[in-house]
């Protein structure tokens, strides 16, 4: 689909329009190092706002810089994590840090391409990364952009893919203040998926998120605590405090233990050094 050089000239000013009035305030667009916007980046990543801004003040507090994560015990850093859901991305930070640490001397690279070479650091992430640490215009997209766009220039499309977004994303981007424009985009996307029913679901990219009670999820959640409260545990003592079938527990051990998440030393089973 192509779009009129005014109609893309209304949006953008319909979205800071509403931006200078109803902008959200949010602590990582108070601090702009590069290591605070990585930190609420990777947090952000399938995790809504509100639960993100109770932890993202104490970690930076806990932890102020990829030397301090990166030298932290895992332990400490899941044990912080704990609430945020999806722990894995707690290992992507902290080996993450260490790279940084070792490989860039503890600077964060402003390329997206070298950002997406860092555990869990997709295009997306390492676009948003650059656009708000180093106010560059580059191009991404996350959930809000897409009901934004979705709602405005494609209502009564639907399995609308992602490419064709993407070009509409670069050419209504203020290549001047790319970081302003995105978080207008992002609350106005926001306002949108809250005032109307979610565009988002003519994405093709579209995924209903299964029900978390009695979920793999829910279970990995349950072995972590346990592990993160006692210094080692059996698997019958994790079969009798997460009360669940051996077969799926052991299951689950075994995919936490692929993802660095847990170690196993004979019969016991620990949160990795």
């Amino acid at each position: 689909m192509t779009f009129s050089g005014h109609r893309l000239v209304q949006f953008q000013k319909k979205v800071y329009d509403y931006y200078s009035l109803h902008r959200r305030k949010m602590p990582w667009r108070e601090i702009l190092s590069p290591y605070s916007i990585f930190i609420s980046e990777v947090m952000l990543q399938q995790t809504q706002v509100e639960r993100v801004i109770s932890k993202y003040k104490v970690f930076l507090h806990v932890f102020p810089s990829f030397k301090s994560l990166a030298a932290a015990p895992l332990r400490d850093i899941l044990s912080l994590w704990s609430g945020l859901g999806y722990n894995r991305r707690a290992v992507w930070l902290h080996r993450s840090a260490k790279i940084i640490v070792n490989k860039y001397q503890g600077k964060l690279p402003a390329d997206q391409a070298t950002l997406q070479m860092l555990p869990g650091i997709g295009p997306h992430t390492a676009g948003s990364i650059i656009a708000f640490a180093y106010n560059k215009p580059v191009v991404f997209i996350e959930t809000n952009i897409r009901s934004a766009l979705l709602h405005d220039f494609y209502k009564n499309k639907d399995n609308v893919h992602d490419k064709e977004l993407m070009s509409l994303i670069e050419i209504t981007l203020d290549k001047d203040n790319p970081r302003t424009w995105y978080w207008a985009l992002m609350d106005y996307g926001s306002y949108i998926k809250k005032k109307f029913s979610n565009p988002s679901r003519r994405s093709k990219h579209h995924i209903q998120q299964k029900a978390f009670h009695g979920s793999n999820r829910q279970l990995r959640g349950r072995i972590l605590k346990n592990l993160l409260q006692k210094v080692k545990l059996t698997k019958d003592d994790l079969i009798v405090l997460c009360d669940v079938h051996p077969s799926k527990l052991q299951n689950n051990l075994k995919d936490l233990q692929r993802e660095g998440l847990i170690s196993r030393d004979g019969d016991t089973y620990s949160i990795p050094q």
